[in-house]
């Protein structure tokens, strides 16, 4: 019997993927738990239109991101501390207070996609990655001056 998986099943396959199960396992378990639907032609064609769909779809959100991540690049924030001997700062800055920055000049980017390795701790100019898309990664340039 052949099947178009609605949900990812454990050691069968993942959602979308057509696969070949034994006669009862489709009827009794796959199909009642609406885990799969039967591949005839109309869920067949179904299931293509849906995958245009998340194509499209697909294609405008990462279009989106690279927008997005152009304007990020192109993007400088200054960042004021105060500094004590050799150019530490005291405390940190974090992905939270880049955040707060680019949002200062009107750039909305979740703090968990900025890609800080460890706090900064030091005066002067760094640059600072965010994954905008899972495709696509911006940078974009703090200063850590002294305030």
């Amino acid at each position: 019997m052949k099947v178009i998986l609605q949900e990812e099943v454990a050691n069968l396959g993942t959602t979308g993927e057509v696969v070949e199960v034994a006669d009862g396992y489709g009827r009794n378990y796959l199909l009642p738990r609406s885990l799969a639907v039967l591949a005839d032609e109309r869920n067949t064609r179904r299931l293509d239109h849906q995958r245009r769909l998340a194509a499209a779809r697909q294609s405008k959100v990462l279009a989106a991101a690279k927008e997005l991540a152009a304007k990020i690049s192109g993007t400088a924030v200054s960042i004021k501390r105060q500094a004590g001997a050799e150019d530490k700062i005291f405390g940190s800055v974090t992905n939270q207070d880049v955040q707060e920055a680019l949002a200062a000049q009107g750039v909305e980017v979740d703090r968990r996609n900025i890609v800080l390795a460890e706090p900064i701790r030091n005066i002067g100019v760094f640059q600072v990655p965010i994954k905008v898309h899972r495709d696509v990664e911006a940078s974009v340039k703090v200063y850590v001056i002294r305030g």
